[in-house]
């Protein structure tokens, strides 16, 4: 057993030094999650804050001064201007100066004039400024139009409790609770399957790999070495993410550490496998970093949930974000990290992990051994 183990544990050894001296390789490995949490933590963030905002009414009557209080006093909107007219409110918008405006007339309505160029946003600040006016206070009532448009608003019937809201798992609307499981999806498989792959891809463009072959070293204990180093990494980088999770963005781990680091392993086991499947098509590392690009990279931001909800997509598009691995995994860890349950909600993810896993290593060591 010792003369097999050593020249194993050379290759591993080997390869990890291979790793370790690369310095652009190890920028990548490690530069990349730190850069991408910062910058979806607090750059790339859909949370509302700072809309700049325009009151439109003709005289300060306390009831008004009081909704414009709570525009003010919350963290959502800052009110920029103050004007007679709804005309002078609409050219304070297309001059960019203005994000949303709030009419408020002698009837007793409320009309929001908002930019609609970014949709998306549109539709939240409305809603934000609708449950903030909507709140009671004394006097007179307002009517506040409905999110759709509609002649039929809603009435906040003031001096009345209007209907409570309350947030589960995420009261303060935090973008990074939602980001950083799809950026744990994303790193771990990027470094898994594409660095796997093109360093097994290297040896066969450099013609090494027919040296490895001839070693003492059984064919799949040379591919299992190679990529035993880039487990570890993704080990790694795993911790570093849960780390800048919990202390930099303030993301809940829960109380569910061990099922996450459980079932990232068997993502982790997943996009090796991945890898090892690519390197098994492509002939050099050109064409495995495109195959990479292609299969794994535009699938993972696009049909994962990463940005866009699935059950937004077109029929076809669910379909196929069927078969894109990150779409359970990110499902799984945002239901560990941020709902906290056990291992028991996220067991059907589970099984369609393991099952990928087991399916694309079978299919990658079959083409290899026929390869060979």
């Amino acid at each position: 057993m010792q003369t097999k183990a050593h020249p194993f544990l050379s290759f591993v050894i080997k390869e990890t030094r291979h790793i370790l001296r690369d310095r652009r390789t190890m920028l990548i490995l490690f530069g990349m999650p730190i850069v991408l949490m910062l910058l979806f933590g607090f750059a790339i963030t859909t949370d509302i804050k700072n809309v700049r905002t325009v009151i439109v009414t003709s005289e300060m009557n306390p009831q008004t001064q009081q909704a414009v209080d709570r525009l003010s006093q919350s963290e959502y909107f800052t009110i920029s201007a103050t004007v007679a007219t709804p005309q002078e409110a609409e050219r304070l918008i297309r001059y960019q100066k203005a994000d949303i405006a709030i009419v408020f007339s002698a009837s007793g309505n409320i009309q929001l004039i908002v930019d609609g160029s970014d949709p998306n946003m549109a539709q939240q600040w409305t809603a934000y400024a609708q449950s903030i006016l909507a709140q009671p206070t004394k006097g007179k009532s307002y009517s506040l139009p409905s999110p759709l448009g509609k002649a039929t608003g809603r009435r906040a019937l003031l001096g009345n409790e209007g209907p409570g809201v309350r947030l589960l798992y995420n009261p303060q609307m935090r973008s990074a609770y939602n980001f950083v499981p799809a950026i744990m999806g994303m790193l771990l498989m990027l470094v898994c399957a594409m660095m796997t792959s093109i360093s097994i891809v290297k040896e066969k463009e450099r013609g090494t790999m027919e040296v490895l072959l001839v070693s003492p070293v059984r064919p799949l204990m040379i591919i299992v070495a190679k990529a035993i180093p880039y487990l570890l990494i993704a080990f790694v980088v795993l911790i570093i993410i849960l780390i800048m999770a919990s202390t930099v963005l303030d993301v809940p781990l829960a109380d569910s550490l061990f099922w996450i680091i459980v079932v990232s392993i068997i993502y982790i086991l997943l996009a090796l496998s991945l890898g090892l499947l690519i390197s098994s098509v492509a002939e050099t590392q050109l064409v495995a970093l495109l195959l990479s690009a292609m299969v794994l990279l535009m699938p993972v931001v696009m049909l994962s949930g990463m940005l866009f909800p699935v059950e937004s997509m077109p029929v076809i598009l669910q379909w196929l974000s069927a078969i894109v691995p990150p779409r359970y995994y990110i499902d799984a860890m945002r239901k560990l990290m941020i709902m906290g349950v056990g291992i028991d909600a996220v067991l059907k993810e589970v099984l369609i992990l393991s099952g990928m896993t087991i399916f694309l290593l079978a299919v990658a060591l079959k083409k290899f051994k026929v390869r060979l």
